[in-house]
């Protein structure tokens, strides 16, 4: 007979070896989003056997590269015109295949615009309710996340057995791709091409600039700066602090800078160890995407402005002329 501590921690035991996590990796084929990184982080809090799903066209690449991560037992890869562009209406029923094949109780992904297009999806099909955007694991149903644009922290323990989560990158610590040799299979087989989408194109943005997610240093302009020409002057200085640029959604829906540089609820979350905040008066949902930056330099000539409320601040309450070179 065992104790009850000891039975306890043998159920326990048992339990977390019948939990199995598949990881939905993010990436353009040869190298991988940063945020799969941070998402492998949270699997391997969540404990069990995590195994990575891989699909694209040509994507041995960065499929060998995630088999090179430690604590991976393997690496699924699957290899079809269907999941050109990674349309969600594709990928949901290869994901649901894998969960059926391999008796998945664990689904994660980044809390990007891929894995915010694709884990709803999935979550409705398998008929539970996603968790989403999870700033932290307590154990293998009990996960924390915010509310209320980040004013308030929630604990949250799931009943349904099998989880859909997304992973906010900036909680987690990216995993480092070494240590590990896990083995490269095929995903299940079958026809994912979906009749409601057809990928016609895409078109990249190249930048010099560290990319906004993961940059170390963020100059950010809102509509204090009037113009989107005046946001040049965020570009030189991005350019000597070899610092991503991003922008409130009032500068987006404005016109100033296009919206793969909004930064907030509605955005990207950031968290860099700099984030100089330009005319950028500090609405609830940008601060969702920003407060947990390291240090903040807010620029404002509003001295009542939200954004001066926030924690390890520097504040510059004064106005910004334009036209200083």
């Amino acid at each position: 007979m065992f104790a009850p501590s000891s039975r306890h921690l043998f159920l326990s035991a048992q339990l977390r070896r019948l939990q199995s996590t598949l990881v939905i990796a993010e990436h353009n084929n040869e190298a991988l989003s940063p945020a799969t990184q941070n998402a492998l982080s949270a699997a391997k809090k969540i404990g069990g056997d995590i195994s990575v799903l891989v699909a694209g066209t040509k994507c041995g690449p960065a499929a060998d590269k995630l088999s090179k991560a430690g604590g991976i037992s393997k690496v699924l890869v699957a290899e079809s015109d269907a999941f050109k562009g990674f349309p969600a209406e594709s990928l949901t029923p290869l994901i649901l295949a894998t969960q059926k094949q391999f008796n998945i109780t664990h689904i994660l992904a980044p809390a990007t615009a891929f894995g915010k297009a694709l884990l709803p999806r999935v979550a409705a099909k398998l008929d539970v309710s996603p968790i989403t955007d999870i700033i932290g694991v307590k154990d293998a149903n009990t996960f924390v996340r915010t509310i209320y644009a980040g004013n308030a922290v929630l604990t949250l323990e799931a009943k349904d057995a099998i989880k859909v989560i997304t992973v906010r990158s900036t909680a987690f610590p990216a995993d480092p791709l070494e240590g590990g040799s896990a083995g490269v299979d095929k995903a299940p087989e079958g026809n994912y091409k979906s009749d409601l989408v057809e990928f016609v194109s895409q078109e990249i943005t190249k930048s010099d600039r560290p990319e906004l997610t993961s940059a170390k240093n963020i100059v950010s302009g809102g509509r204090g700066l009037k113009s989107g020409d005046n946001f040049k002057l965020l570009y030189d200085l991005a350019d000597k602090l070899n610092a991503a640029v991003g922008a409130s959604r009032a500068a987006v829906d404005a016109g100033f800078v296009p919206n793969d540089l909004q930064i907030g609820q509605t955005g990207k979350i950031v968290a860099p160890d700099l984030y100089i905040a330009v005319g950028i008066s500090g609405a609830i949902q940008h601060l969702a995407g920003m407060k947990d930056s390291k240090t903040i330099v807010a620029i404002n000539k509003d001295p009542e402005a939200p954004i001066f409320q926030v924690d390890r601040i520097i504040p510059i309450k004064k106005t910004i002329n334009s036209n200083t070179r």
